[in-house]
């Protein structure tokens, strides 16, 4: 071969050839409202004590393959009499998935999810090599039992991946959805929360329903109201065998002394942490409603987004915003964009750049 080869030069696996690598774009422009991240920082203090908790740390030996210490504070977190054997924590909710659909998909084996839903699901089951089968949410985009059950009959998957609040939507599907379908399939029922701190009831959580189904997987994530995106710390809950076949197959030492100390300092810190939730609850409602009353679609949230619309051409209403200095995500249902909330200056900068675009919408 020779010395600088074309990437379809290389013998890349078949799946992979014409694929690009997944991210949202990461430009340099004053209002970021594109990937969902809690935009208050962390104290001075706690950035202290985290910046001592990293001198601390052990670099000469490596960190403890268990994250026990973080495991137990995520299980004090998660609070329902879970613990450490409960919990398990990774390099962001995406390595989480990884190494659920690593011991539960595979060859052979399906993951079934309903769309629109989160777009990194297909990569995941890509590189686990799981086949990847999806069917659409109702118009209102929410799921009952029935929806799901009947998909359950039809595909037969190892894997089921409901999401709420739903990434893009925003919309929950409810509790007694979840547990009816708890009740009637085997597989693995991952229920992905990693929106809801942010729901109008916090507290009506899969959860709940751990102590009752050995087949639940609760997924949760500190990057989005914990205010610690660049932390990298997704975790889950579930049944201790369910987290021992995790221990199986995930890479050892996988997280690194430096994120467990700097965790572990935000977890002892959680209320200040989520002290800014409740701001940016009323953020997504404001924005939500003084859309509407502008006249635009959009999709009721119990996330830190909105769906708003609809465009004929949303990427020029995308690129029109843009121009104006608001980056937000192209993504979702078509005519859509998907908009964080923000601080009250971010917002206002984003409704003065909406007030901006020209792009026609349907039904105009």
């Amino acid at each position: 071969m020779k010395p600088s080869p074309t990437l379809a030069e290389l013998p890349l696996r078949p799946e992979l050839v014409g694929e690009e690598p997944y991210g949202a774009p990461q430009l340099d422009v004053p209002v970021c409202l594109n990937v969902n991240e809690n935009p208050y920082p962390p104290s001075a203090a706690t950035l202290d004590e985290m910046a001592a908790a990293i001198r601390a740390a052990a670099y000469h030996r490596y960190p403890d393959r268990e994250a026990r210490e973080l495991r137990g504070l995520l299980a004090g977190y998660l609070g329902h009499g879970l613990g450490i054997e409960n919990v398990w924590a990774a390099n962001g909710s995406n390595e989480v998935m990884t190494h659920v659909l690593g011991a539960f998909g595979g060859p052979g084996r399906r993951v079934l999810t309903f769309t629109p839903t989160y777009s990194m699901y297909p990569e995941y089951a890509r590189n686990t090599h799981t086949e990847y089968v999806v069917e659409p949410r109702r118009p209102d985009f929410g799921l009952d039992a029935g929806l799901v059950l009947d998909a359950v009959t039809r595909h037969e998957p190892t894997v089921v991946l409901i999401t709420t609040p739903n990434n893009p939507t925003g919309t929950t599907t409810p509790l007694a959805v979840i547990e009816e379908v708890l009740a009637g399939t085997d597989a693995i029922v991952v229920v992905d929360e990693a929106y809801q701190e942010f729901s109008r009831t916090p507290e009506a959580t899969a959860l709940t329903l751990l102590p009752r189904f050995g087949n639940l997987v609760v997924s949760r994530t500190m990057s989005k109201a914990f205010a610690f995106a660049g932390g990298r710390l997704g975790y889950l809950a579930a049944a201790p065998a369910i987290v021992d076949a995790l221990r199986i197959v995930r890479l050892p030492y996988h997280l690194s002394a430096q994120t467990q100390a700097v965790a572990s300092v935000a977890l002892r810190h959680a209320d200040e942490m989520l002290a800014r939730v409740a701001d940016l609850r009323v953020a997504r409602d404001q924005l939500v409603a003084r859309c509407r009353s502008l006249g635009f679609e959009v999709v009721d949230s119990d996330a830190n987004f909105a769906l708003v619309g609809r465009w004929v051409d949303r990427h020029l209403a995308w690129q029109q915003l843009l121009d104006h200095g608001v980056l937000v995500r192209e993504t979702g249902p078509p005519g859509y964009l998907r908009v964080s909330a923000g601080t009250p200056e971010e917002m206002e900068a984003f409704h003065a750049a909406l007030a901006r675009v020209d792009a026609p919408r349907m039904g105009e």
